[in-house]
C-alpha cells in the first residue's frame, strides 16, 4: 500500500498575482484525499506548514519578498524531508511555484542518501529558470529552476546541503510555452530538456513522454511538479499566469498515465491554483482527476500482454 502524505503551503509570496494562497484548500475541498484513498492510499492530510504573510512589496536587487520566500521554503524542505525519512510520499499542494525549490531540494537529498537517480519533470507553462538579473518582475515563482541549477541566492541555493540540489541532465520540461527572451538563452546555455509545444505538436505527446521518461530504472527517485498552468486555460482557467495553447484534457491524461506506468512517483508538487480565478472550482477538480492517474487511475480499456 503506497503511503501518501498531503501538505499544504497557503502562500502566494513568490507570484505577482495573489490567490493561490487559498490552493490547497480548493484541492482539499475538491476531495483529493478521498480520491487518493479510493486508489488504495494510506493518506495522511498533515494540514498547513505555516509562514510569513505576503508584503506585497516591489523587488529588492531584483527579488520580490526574498526573505519570505526563504523562510517559506525552508519549512516546505523541513516538512518533505520528515515524510522521506518516514518512508511516505509528500504531496505539496501550493500555493505557488516557488515553493519548489524547498520540495525538490528535499527529493534530491533524498535521493543521494538513499543512492539514487533523480528525474524530475516539471509540467509548466513557464521555464521558470529567470535569474534576479534576467527577470522582468522580480517573482521568484518565475526562478526555482535556474535556483535548484544552482544560480540563485545562497540561502536557496544551498538549501539541500549540496549545491546545486539538482543538474541539468536531472530535470525534463513538458508544455514550455512562455519564455522571457533573456530566459530562453540561459536556458540553452545550462542545457536541460525542454519538450515544448511545438515539440508535442510535431511529435505527439506520446513520443515526448517517452523521451522524458528515457533512461529511469528502479533506482530512480522521479518528482513531478505539476503546475496548473501546464493545462490549457480552457479546461484549468484557475492560474495567476495563463497561456493559450496548452495540452488538452487527453494529452494531459497520457501524461500522467505514462508517469503511473513506471511506478516509480516519489514525490509531487501541484502548484499554481488559484481560486480566486477559477470558474466553480473546475480547475481544483481537472487537477485532481488528472492526479488520479498519476496514483493508477487508467482509462486503459484494451487487453494488455500480461493481462
Amino acid at each position: 500500500m503506497k503511503k501518501i502524505s498531503i501538505i499544504g503551503a497557503p502562500t502566494d509570496i513568490g507570484a505577482g498575482t495573489r490567490g493561490a494562497s487559498m490552493g490547497p484548500e480548493a484541492l482539499r475541498v475538491a476531495h483529493l484525499r478521498e480520491m487518493l484513498e479510493s486508489q488504495g492510499a494510506d493518506v495522511a492530510d498533515r494540514g498547513n506548514i505555516q509562514g510569513p504573510g505576503n508584503p506585497n512589496l516591489p523587488p529588492v536587487n531584483g527579488y520580490r519578498h526574498l526573505t519570505e520566500v526563504i523562510a517559506w521554503n525552508r519549512a516546505v524542505f523541513a516538512a518533505c524531508h520528515s515524510e522521506f525519512a518516514a518512508a511516505r510520499l509528500p504531496i505539496l499542494v501550493g500555493g505557488d511555484h516557488c515553493l519548489a525549490i524547498g520540495s525538490i531540494a528535499a527529493a534530491a537529498q533524498h535521493a543521494r542518501s538513499a543512492r539514487k537517480k533523480l528525474r524530475v519533470l516539471w509540467f509548466d507553462a513557464h521555464a521558470d529558470t529567470n535569474t534576479s538579473v534576467l527577470t522582468p518582475s522580480g517573482n521568484i515563482h518565475g526562478m526555482p529552476v535556474a535556483i535548484l541549477l544552482g544560480h540563485g541566492p545562497k540561502e536557496l541555493v544551498d538549501m539541500g546541503g549540496t549545491t546545486p540540489a539538482i543538474r541539468p541532465d536531472d530535470i525534463r520540461q513538458i508544455g514550455i510555452r512562455s519564455v522571457d527572451p533573456g530566459e530562453k538563452k540561459f536556458v540553452h546555455e545550462l542545457g536541460f530538456e525542454v519538450y515544448d509545444m511545438r515539440y508535442i505538436d510535431e511529435t505527439g505527446m506520446r513520443t515526448t513522454m517517452n523521451a522524458a521518461l528515457a533512461g529511469l530504472d528502479r533506482e530512480t527517485h522521479l518528482h513531478v511538479s505539476f503546475d496548473i498552468d501546464f493545462l490549457d486555460p480552457d479546461i484549468a482557467p484557475g492560474v495567476g499566469t495563463t497561456v493559450p495553447g496548452g495540452p488538452s484534457y487527453r494529452e494531459a491524461q497520457l501524461c500522467m498515465e505514462m508517469v503511473a506506468d513506471t511506478g516509480l512517483l516519489a514525490s509531487l508538487d501541484i502548484m499554481e491554483l488559484n481560486p480566486a480565478l477559477d470558474v466553480h472550482n473546475r480547475s481544483a477538480e481537472v487537477a485532481v482527476d488528472l492526479v488520479a492517474s498519476l496514483f493508477g487511475k487508467s482509462t486503459l480499456m484494451r487487453r494488455t500482454n500480461d493481462a
